[in-house]
């Protein structure tokens, strides 16, 4: 059956880890020069391990919004744009793109709770999980014999993934390290928003802010009502400003890889964004009708 490719979710299931890392292994062959596949095939693994709780050390994942499937979905985002930037004409060394999906499959790793961390779930490090998910990927990488240099270029790449972090102040060590930064501070928000079960999935991510203490939200409906202004003021402003506009490498991607001349995640945020407008004002509508008819 010809799959409908006018919905991003429609071609790689977000649900399959197989598929999406099948995928990413397509794309970099797409790349020149090419990254080796190999390592990047057994980090997925690892990864898998370590959200299921079968990586030494570490219990299964427990935060139900920043899951596996945000994880692999933000890597798959990453190789997407960095193919797209490749078609645009940028070369960049297959270390660094092999770093890059690296960190991106890394960046929420701080929040999976070691043996030791038994009270409550690993929403309540989401203040400052970047720099958790950092050590973990270092000492990771140092088992697997990356250098110290690999180490730390991965570490700035996870670093711009922190939403209020100033990425003038993370040291890349050159502007193409500073590039890969970028592509995983994009990914992880383009994958973020373009969810396909995001709207479903805002009720987990406010159960996680209760748990790590974050305030400005004092229910669901809140968040759901804020959710466009943090895509405007916050996530797109980010995405266009420090974060270079790498978001729209997306459509050269989906151009050469799927001949479709539209950036697939871009219409997709929008339409999460319009369907929580449509939910919060459905909401209010309720609750107008049910305050009416207590005052009756």
């Amino acid at each position: 059956m010809k799959r409908d490719t006018n919905r991003l979710y429609e071609l790689i299931d977000p649900g399959s880890p197989a598929e999406i890392l099948a995928e990413i292994k397509n794309i970099l062959l797409l790349i020149d020069p090419p990254p080796d596949r190999a390592p990047i095939g057994r980090v997925y693994g690892d990864i898998m391990r370590f959200f299921s709780g079968g990586y030494p050390g570490y219990r299964a994942s427990n935060t139900r919004y920043h899951n596996l499937e945000h994880t692999c979905s933000s890597a798959l985002a990453a190789a997407r744009l960095v193919h797209g930037l490749h078609v645009q004409g940028e070369v960049f060394s297959p270390r660094l793109v092999e770093l890059c999906l690296i960190g991106t499959l890394f960046h929420d790793t701080g929040l999976i709770q070691t043996e030791e961390e038994v009270e409550g779930t690993g929403a309540r490090y989401t203040i400052g999980h970047e720099d958790r998910s950092l050590a973990v990927m270092a000492k990771y990488l140092a088992k697997q014999g990356y250098s110290p240099e690999d180490i730390r270029d991965c570490g700035h790449m996870i670093k711009s993934t922190e939403l209020f972090f100033p990425m003038e102040e993370i040291p890349f060590d050159s502007e193409e390290v500073r590039t890969m930064g970028k592509v995983v501070g994009t990914a992880d928000l383009v994958a973020q928003m373009a969810d396909r079960n995001y709207q479903e999935k805002l009720p987990l991510l406010f159960l996680e802010f209760q748990e790590a203490g974050m305030e400005g939200f004092e229910s669901p409906l809140e968040l759901f009502r804020k959710t466009e202004e943090f895509y405007r003021k916050v996530a797109r402003k980010r995405m266009t400003g420090v974060l270079g506009g790498i978001s729209a490498a997306a459509l050269d991607h989906f151009r050469a890889r799927w001949q479709i001349d539209r950036n697939l995640y871009e219409e997709a945020i929008k339409y999460n964004i319009r369907q929580m407008k449509e939910t919060v004002m459905e909401s209010l509508l309720q609750l107008s009708i049910v305050s009416g008819g207590r005052r009756k």
